[in-house]
C-alpha cells in the first residue's frame, strides 16, 4: 500500500518512529512533512496528505499532530477524503470498517506509543464492510457532490 504521511511540529517525534515501522511492513511510505520539530501550521500537511489520497497518488494518509483535532478538520475539507480521529483499537477499527476512512488521524500527546502502532495496524488491515455501510458512505460522497456545486454556483 502506498501510504501518506503528515505531521506538525507536535507530531514529528511520532511521525520518524511510525515511518520504519510502515516500511518493514512493506508499505510505501511519502513523508509530506513535517521534517523537523521547528514550529509549524498542521494545515499545511493535512491538505498535502489529503489532496494525494483524493486525488489516487496515495492510497491512504495517517496524520499526527498534538491532538489529531486539527489535521482532521482540515484533512476532511478536502472533497473525498474520509479522515477519522481515532483514539484506540475499535474507533481504528470501526472507522475503515463501517466508514471506509482513507485518512487516519492520531493524537501524538494523548496517545503511547504501543496503541499508535497497533491502531494503524489495525487501521491499515481492516477491510470496508460495505453493504448499509455503502450506502451511507455513498450518501455522504453525494452530499459532498450537491455542496460543492451550492458553492460553485454562488
Amino acid at each position: 500500500m502506498k501510504i501518506g504521511i503528515g505531521c506538525d511540529h507536535r507530531g514529528y517525534d511520532v511521525k520518524r518512529r511510525v515511518v520504519p515501522m510502515l516500511q518493514r511492513a512493506g508499505h510505501e511510505v511519502v513523508d509530506l512533512g513535517a521534517h523537523s520539530e521547528a514550529s509549524s501550521d498542521y494545515p499545511d500537511f493535512a491538505f498535502e496528505v489529503a489532496q494525494a489520497v483524493s486525488s489516487g497518488r496515495l492510497d491512504r494518509g495517517i496524520l499526527i499532530c498534538g491532538t489529531g483535532i486539527g489535521m482532521c478538520i482540515a484533512a476532511n475539507k478536502v472533497p473525498g477524503v474520509r479522515a477519522a480521529l481515532c483514539h484506540d483499537s475499535i474507533t481504528a477499527e470501526m472507522s475503515r470498517r463501517h466508514n471506509d476512512a482513507n485518512v487516519l488521524c492520531l493524537s501524538a500527546d494523548l496517545l503511547g506509543d504501543e496503541v499508535i502502532d497497533r491502531m494503524i495496524r489495525i487501521w491499515l488491515e481492516t477491510e470496508f464492510e460495505g453493504g448499509r455501510h455503502a450506502r451511507r458512505v455513498e450518501k455522504i460522497m453525494q452530499f459532498e457532490q450537491r455542496y460543492a456545486r451550492c458553492r460553485s454556483s454562488g
